[in-house]
């Protein structure tokens, strides 16, 4: 493959540069530069800025408001988001429960529900995992029985993701429980403001509270919100994972952070020099610059066979993107940790050191911390590696077996 851009690509590179420069307030930039979170409002008005421009939803189909760009624009877009950095589109609307209503919903769910998701005019929330069901997320347990045209739904989700905030959740519910158990899911799209939703939010250790457990006790749902065909959930959502595991991969997001890194080192010292030019950090720095070229060369080969999987149809390498990934971003948060030693820890004791100027390092040792979940969420490393020793490995095997 081809790993110069063209022309045509630069200049579209430099269009989105012109973009984020002219409608970015440089309070936001700053704040996610030192990673300390954006308000909900902060983070709508962006999105609904990126919509008006017809960027909202840049990668699903023309006829629900793409932009119609090639694989690599795409690639381009995201990556500048990243870098600059902004916030990306929600993912739970944009990414995930987006592209499965615009490919397996019916008409009227994408007449509803696409334009909303594009203009962040619902937020969107994920309910997959379980108490008992995180990896081996076909276990779920929570129940959708049919009675009449309603599902009654029982049961609970946990580690949802900005729940607090959302005005839908897409769960994933068993509606066969006879059935094997990848066969007997479903796929809804629930009102949060239903009689019998409680949401319970979790402090994680870095102090925030994003993620949350949510309870359903009783909850009715119209039938029309059930997504493609009952007990077919399943498809679906496999089909969105592959979509989330890809976007953990998060290139720009690492490239920032390495600027990020130099920025930092060349202002500490370590035994009278800078940070920067000590000879274990600087290994370290190689090392992880390293492993982050090769991360982007595989997310541009992937890019590049996008055309190769039909419809519907993950691209097993997706798994790859998301193992390396999400281990690149926690050894970055690392490699920050070590820079500033105990002055991450966000405490009064450092008086003498502290001011407003330098304010930002309390956010290190919180981002150090919640980068710890990159590794589980998406599906675990662990499960990322056996879904490439089967899709992938295995069929290069019997590929090489059957030319000899």
């Amino acid at each position: 493959m081809d790993l110069a851009f063209t022309a045509d690509e630069q200049r579209f590179r430099e269009e989105v540069r012109e973009f984020l420069r002219d409608n970015v307030a440089s309070e936001m930039q700053r704040k996610l530069i030192e990673g300390r979170c954006l308000s909900k409002d902060e983070m709508v008005a962006w999105w609904r800025t990126l919509n008006k421009r017809g960027w909202g939803v840049s990668h699903w189909p023309k006829e629900y408001g793409g932009t119609g760009w090639s694989s690599v624009q795409h690639y381009i877009f995201k990556e500048e988001l990243q870098m600059y950095p902004v916030p990306t589109p929600l993912a739970f609307g944009v990414s995930m429960v987006g592209p499965v209503i615009y490919t397996f919903g019916n008409e009227s769910q994408k007449k509803y529900y696409l334009p909303r998701i594009a203009n962040v005019d619902d937020w969107w929330c994920q309910g997959f995992s379980e108490p008992s069901s995180g990896s081996d997320l076909a276990s779920l347990k929570m129940k959708a029985e049919r009675e009449g045209n309603k599902y009654i739904l029982n049961g609970q989700k946990t580690w949802t993701t900005l729940a607090q905030y959302a005005d839908m959740i897409f769960c994933l519910c068993r509606t066969d429980p006879t059935a094997k158990k990848q066969t007997g899911i479903s796929f809804m799209l629930i009102d949060m403001k239903s009689k019998g939703i409680t949401v319970r939010p979790i402090q994680t250790i870095d102090g925030s509270y994003e993620v949350n457990e949510v309870f359903f006790d009783d909850v009715e749902v119209p039938v029309e919100n059930l997504v493609g065909e009952e007990n077919k959930g399943w498809e679906y959502a496999k089909f969105l994972l592959a979509n989330e595991r890809t976007g953990i991969a998060r290139v720009g997001v690492s490239k920032e952070r390495i600027r990020r890194i130099r920025e930092v080192a060349s202002k500490f010292e370590s035994c009278g020099r800078s940070v920067l030019e000590d000879p274990v950090f600087s290994q370290k720095l190689a090392a992880c610059e390293i492993e982050l070229k090769a991360l982007e060369l595989t997310q541009l080969r992937v890019v590049a066979d996008e055309d190769k999987y039909a419809k519907g149809t993950p691209n097993p390498a997706s798994s790859v993107l998301k193992i390396k990934g999400s281990e690149i971003q926690q050894a970055t948060t690392e490699l920050l940790m070590g820079i500033v030693g105990p002055f991450a820890a966000p405490c009064a004791g450092h008086a003498d050191f502290w001011n407003e100027a330098t304010d930002w390092i309390a956010q290190i040792a919180p981002s150090y911390f919640n980068n710890r979940k990159v590794s589980i969420y998406g599906g675990s490393n662990e499960i990322q590696r056996n879904i490439i020793s089967k899709a992938v490995l295995s069929l290069s095997s019997r590929s090489n077996n059957s030319e000899h």
